[in-house]
Order: structure tokens, then C-alpha cells, then sequence
């Protein structure tokens, strides 16, 4: 074939997947047949999700009114039809909101709100402002807009994801909701990943942790605001949130201690922190009772920014989303609506542009050198950060503990 040919069949092509409304990394791996693709939908929705449903308990009715005449949504990000493969994926489902306006926000909840935040802490011991803060990064207190419909994200995601057993699992769950009828099936709104409602709840993180808040014999996470706070209250506490504990302080770290001390695994009193000159940025001591407590030091940007002793509520956090970023943030706005705190005493510098690709060769040296980097996947983690450190103080380096673009030439060497 010529090279105008080829090129006339590709103009085609394109032209064939613009009018059928495929994402374009998808249909470029091969031609997709989507009605073949949706009557294998319908089968699978048939032969594999209605008798698993039927198992968990739920009627026929329930399931015909959810997923009756259901077609996928190919509008959903990080697809992946029957035979193609998957492209690149989403990683946030909300922007962070301006955290000024977050905690003006969440200072007037917490007084509008406060019989139910009270009742919620009184059950789990989980501080109304955490409840607050978390209310605010998921669904920016309810007002951000949910609009997907839950059924057809799942069931879509079930038949053709990179997770999709554990999206046909999350299906399941949601048609037990159904069954119980907490709200009518058309409020049932979720986010394009499947989270559902205020809280921004799974469906099996709802069958296991939505709490009546308001006494009406229902949870329910869409409208409900006491509903709301008392689910996410519950799903922390039952995480194992330490009623009384803090989650967290900034710190100031002395040079003569190393950023290698960082991590879960490396605990010690935050008095022995203490002892070692680790000290708040606020010039105020630790609490007496805190003093006695276990805390972690946590440099997500290693020497470059701030740095934290965190207690072991920080990774009750990380329970509800495995990012030390979104514990940050949860814990820091918290501050912020009940203490009028600012930002972080010391900002994040600069930090060289390394992307993936670079931070992968990185752990793949210190990897090669019998180092444990927690997994080459092109994130600097506290233990890719802390084998960074050990690296540059074996070397003879001023310890940062994170990647910079010649990092990798160097370890070669």
C-alpha cells in the first residue's frame, strides 16, 4: 500500500471513531465493534452479575429496576473494551478546593452542625473538624456535583476496566443497597469511579460504615447531612481513629537529624523526638499527653519542604484515601476551621521537574543495590525517599531525601 493510500485509510478511520464518540486512545489500538461489545455487556450482565446478585440476596426486581435496558458509558475515563488495551488513567476525582474558603465554610457547618458532629464524636472519637475537613476534600460539603448515574459507572467498570473484579464486586454491593432502599434508585448518584454521594463512599464501604444520623432508620449519604458526618465519623473510627489523640504537627528538623528516620516503621515517643531537638513550628511544646504517645516522622518532599511528627491517626486518614497528600490536607484544613491556623510554616521549594520515568531508573539502582524502595513505580514513597538518603549520606551527600534529575547518572557511577 502507498503512503497516500495509508494515510487516506487512517483519515478514515479517525473519521469512523469521531462520529461512534470513542475516546481516541482506545480506538486507535484496533477498530471496536461497539454493538458486539455491548451485547457481550448484556450477556455478562446476564450470565455473571444476576446470579451473583441473586446470591447476595437481591430480588430480581431490584436488579431489573437497576440495571434493566443499562448500556455502558464509553464516556468514562480508563476504559478498556474486549480486546484493546488500557491507556493512561485519571488520578483525582475532585480539585482540591481554596483552603481559606474550605474552612470559612466548615466553621459555619461545624456551628450549623454541631448537635450531630457532637454525637458523632461522642460515638467514635473522631474530632468534629476531621469530619469537617474530610466532608470538604470529597464532595466539598456536598455541594460539589455528583451527577453519574452509580449503577451504570459500576456496571460499566465491572465489564471493562483494569480493576474489573473489583468494580463487579462494588456492583454487587450496590444492588444489596438497593435492595434495602435507603433512598429511591434515581438519587443514587456517584462520581465517575463509582464513590456515592457526600462522603463519596464505595458501595461495600457503605454496607459496612453509613450510620443514621438523624434517627430516621436510614443512611442516607446523598442528602442527609447528620447522615453524612455520623458515616464518615464511623468509617474512621472503625479504621481504628485514637479518641484524643492530635493527627499530626509541623515540625522543625535540625540538621543533625537524619530525613532517614522517616516513615511508619520507625517510630519512638514524640518525647524522644523531642529529646533529639525535633521541635513544633508554632514555639508551642507538644501536649503533655501526646508526649507520651508514639509519632512518625513524615517528609513527603523530603528535605525541600515541611516536615511532620504524625501520630498513628494520620494513617487512620490514609485509611480513607491512601495518599500522604490527602492526610495533609485532611489534617491541615481541619486546623484550619478549628483553630484559625494559616499555612504551613515552610512551603515546598522547587523540585527539578523529575517525572516517572526518572524517579523509576532511581529506585531501579537502589534496588540493584539490595535496597527496599516499597516497589519500582515511579512515586517517591517514604521508603524510596528514605533510600535516597541513605544513598546520599553513604556517599558523602547532604542528605535530602528525595529525587532530583541526576540522581540515577550518579549511583551508576
Amino acid at each position: 500500500m502507498s503512503a497516500c493510500r495509508r494515510l487516506a485509510a487512517l483519515l478514515v478511520l479517525l473519521l469512523l471513531v469521531l462520529r461512534a464518540g470513542l475516546p481516541l486512545s482506545v480506538a486507535m489500538a484496533q477498530p471496536l465493534d461497539r454493538a458486539a461489545v455491548e451485547a457481550q455487556f448484556r450477556d455478562w450482565l446476564g450470565g455473571t452479575i444476576w446470579p451473583r446478585a441473586r446470591a447476595a440476596g437481591v430480588s430480581r426486581r431490584t436488579f431489573d429496576a437497576a440495571l434493566g435496558g443499562i448500556r455502558p458509558d464509553w464516556d468514562l475515563p480508563g476504559l478498556v473494551p474486549p480486546g484493546t488495551r488500557p491507556g493512561p488513567q485519571h488520578q483525582a476525582e475532585f480539585g482540591a478546593p481554596a483552603l481559606r474558603e474550605a474552612a470559612a465554610v466548615g466553621r459555619r457547618l461545624a456551628a450549623r452542625e454541631a448537635p450531630a458532629l457532637a454525637a458523632a464524636e461522642q460515638a467514635t472519637g473522631v474530632p468534629a473538624r476531621i469530619v469537617l475537613a474530610i466532608w470538604s476534600r470529597e464532595s466539598a460539603y456536598g455541594r460539589a456535583p455528583i451527577r453519574h448515574d452509580l449503577f451504570r459507572v459500576l456496571a460499566t467498570r465491572g465489564f471493562m476496566s483494569p480493576r474489573a473484579d473489583y468494580f463487579a464486586e462494588e456492583l454487587v454491593a450496590a444492588l444489596r443497597i438497593a435492595e434495602a432502599g435507603p433512598v429511591p434508585r434515581d438519587l443514587m448518584k456517584s462520581s465517575w469511579a463509582g464513590a456515592m454521594g457526600q462522603p463519596q463512599f464505595m458501595p461495600s464501604s457503605y454496607l459496612a460504615h453509613a450510620t443514621d444520623g438523624d434517627g430516621d432508620g436510614r443512611a442516607d449519604i446523598w442528602r442527609s447531612r447528620p447522615d453524612t458526618i455520623a458515616s464518615i465519623a464511623a468509617y474512621l473510627g472503625q479504621h481504628g481513629w485514637v479518641a484524643g489523640r492530635d493527627w499530626g504537627f509541623e515540625v522543625r528538623l535540625p540538621a543533625r537529624v537524619s530525613c532517614t528516620l522517616e516513615g511508619p516503621d520507625q517510630g519512638r515517643s514524640i518525647a524522644d523526638w523531642e529529646a533529639l531537638g525535633v521541635t513544633r513550628v508554632s514555639g508551642r511544646p507538644f501536649p503533655a499527653h501526646e508526649r507520651r504517645g508514639e509519632g512518625f516522622l513524615m517528609m513527603p518532599a523530603g528535605r525541600h519542604g515541611p516536615a511532620f511528627l504524625v501520630t498513628p491517626n494520620f494513617y487512620v486518614l490514609k485509611a480513607y484515601n491512601m495518599s500522604d497528600l490527602y492526610a495533609l490536607h485532611v489534617g491541615h484544613l481541619g486546623d484550619r476551621i478549628a483553630f484559625g491556623s494559616g499555612a504551613f510554616a515552610r512551603g515546598w521549594a522547587p523540585l527539578g521537574g523529575l517525572d516517572r520515568s526518572g524517579i523509576v531508573a532511581i529506585q531501579r539502582r537502589l534496588e540493584a543495590r539490595g535496597r527496599d524502595v516499597g516497589g519500582v513505580d515511579g512515586l517517591p514513597g517514604y521508603k524510596t525517599r528514605r533510600e535516597i538518603g541513605r544513598w546520599q549520606e553513604a556517599s558523602g551527600r547532604a542528605a535530602t531525601c528525595f529525587p532530583d534529575p541526576g540522581m540515577a547518572a550518579a549511583m551508576a557511577r
